[in-house]
C-alpha cells in the first residue's frame, strides 16, 4: 500500500479573495472569467485600487486546492511548491500543513516574494484572477521528493504550470518517474487562457497520455479546436484514458475508459465560483484513491463543488469536507 493517495505539484499562491463589481473590472481594464498573469508592480497596483475592498486569503493554487480538499476527506496527500522566505510564504507553508498535507517546504525557503493571486468576484458568481507567480515562477525539479512520488497512488499536475519554463519541465519529470514507477498520471488544463495561448506546451506535459484529465467544458473544446462538446469528449479520449468535463450548473460528464458517464448538477445559490473545479478533481480523485466506481466519485465531486461555490473562498472547513463525505 502506498503511504500516499495523491503527489501533486503547482504554484504556491496565497489568495486574496476579492467581491468587485463589474464597473471595477472595467476600470481595471481586466479580461472577465479568466487568469491573467501580471508582474509585482501590476498586481500591487490592482490592489491599491481595492484596498477599501474587504478580502480574505489562504493557500492556494489550483492543485494545491484540489490537494487539500482530498486530504480533507480523509486521504494522504504530498504537495511539491516553491514559497519565498517572507510573512506569506510561512502562512502559506502553515495553512498547507494545518490542512493535513506533508510538503518540500519544512525548513528551508528561498528569498523573494511568495506568489500571490487576486481573485475578483463578481455578482454573477464568476472568478477573475490576476496572477503575480513570484518565487513559483522558477518552481523546478529541485522541488520534486522522488520518495514521496513513487510511494503515491496517483501524481496530479496543473495545467498553470504551462507558462514557466522550469515548472512544466519539472511537470514533464514528474509524469516520466510516475509512469516509471507504476504511479497513475492526472492533469488539470485550468483555464481557458492556458489552452487558448500554451495549447503546444499543455501537449508537451500530456505527452503520450494520461490515466485522468480535469477540464471544464470551455478549456474541452478549446483543446480540440470545436464549439461541439461531442468532438471534445472525443478528442479527450485521444490524449487521456479517462476523463471529467465540468459543465457547472449542468453537471458533468465522466469518460471511464468504456462508457461516458452523466453526473447530475447539485442544484445550488452560487456565491463564488472560485476553486470549484478544484474542488471537483480532489473530490474525484479521493473517490478513487479509495476505489469507488466513477459514477460515485463523480456523485460526490458534483456535491463539493456545488457546497464550495455557496460561499466565497477556494476552501471549506474539513468538518464541512466531511459532512458532505457523510451524506454520499
Amino acid at each position: 500500500m502506498a503511504k500516499y493517495h495523491l503527489y501533486g505539484i503547482g504554484n504556491a499562491l496565497v489568495d486574496m479573495d476579492y467581491s468587485v463589481t463589474f464597473e471595477d473590472l472595467n476600470q481595471l481594464g481586466i479580461d472577465k472569467g479568466v487568469m491573467t498573469l501580471v508582474d509585482e508592480h501590476q498586481q500591487l497596483s490592482l490592489m491599491r485600487h481595492l484596498q477599501e475592498h474587504p478580502h480574505q486569503r489562504a493557500s492556494g493554487g489550483s492543485a494545491a486546492n484540489s490537494i487539500i480538499a482530498l486530504s480533507q476527506f480523509g486521504g494522504k496527500s504530498f504537495y511539491s511548491c516553491k514559497v519565498a522566505d517572507d510573512d506569506l510564504g510561512h502562512f502559506y507553508m502553515q495553512d498547507l500543513i494545518e490542512g493535513g498535507v506533508d510538503t518540500n517546504h519544512h525548513t528551508e525557503k528561498d528569498p523573494g516574494h511568495t506568489g500571490r493571486c487576486l481573485v475578483l468576484v463578481t455578482p454573477d458568481s464568476d472568478r477573475t484572477m490576476c496572477t503575480f507567480l513570484g518565487v513559483s515562477g522558477n518552481l523546478s525539479t529541485t522541488e520534486l521528493v522522488i520518495e514521496a512520488l513513487c510511494d503515491s497512488d496517483w501524481f496530479y499536475t496543473e495545467g498553470y504550470l504551462v507558462t514557466s519554463d522550469t515548472a512544466r519541465a519539472a511537470s514533464i519529470a514528474a509524469k516520466r518517474i510516475a509512469e516509471s514507477a507504476g504511479v497513475k498520471t492526472a492533469i488539470s488544463l485550468s483555464d481557458p487562457n492556458m489552452v487558448k495561448f500554451f495549447k503546444a506546451g499543455l501537449l508537451e506535459m500530456i505527452g503520450s497520455g494520461v490515466d485522468l484529465l480535469f477540464a471544464n467544458e470551455f478549456e474541452a473544446m478549446g483543446m480540440a479546436g470545436s464549439d461541439d462538446l461531442q468532438q471534445a469528449v472525443d478528442y479527450l479520449k485521444t490524449l487521456a484514458r479517462q476523463f471529467a468535463i465540468t459543465r457547472g450548473p449542468e453537471g458533468a460528464l465522466v469518460w471511464d475508459g468504456q462508457a461516458l458517464i452523466e453526473i447530475a448538477p447539485v442544484q445550488v445559490e452560487a456565491v463564488d465560483t472560485v476553486g470549484a473545479g478544484d474542488m471537483f478533481a480532489g473530490a474525484f480523485l479521493y473517490g478513487l484513491s479509495q476505489g469507488w466506481s466513477h459514477q460515485r466519485a463523480g456523485k460526490l465531486a458534483a456535491a463539493a463543488a456545488a457546497q464550495l461555490v455557496t460561499a466565497l473562498g477556494p476552501r471549506m472547513t474539513a468538518a464541512a469536507t466531511r459532512a458532505i463525505l457523510d451524506r454520499v
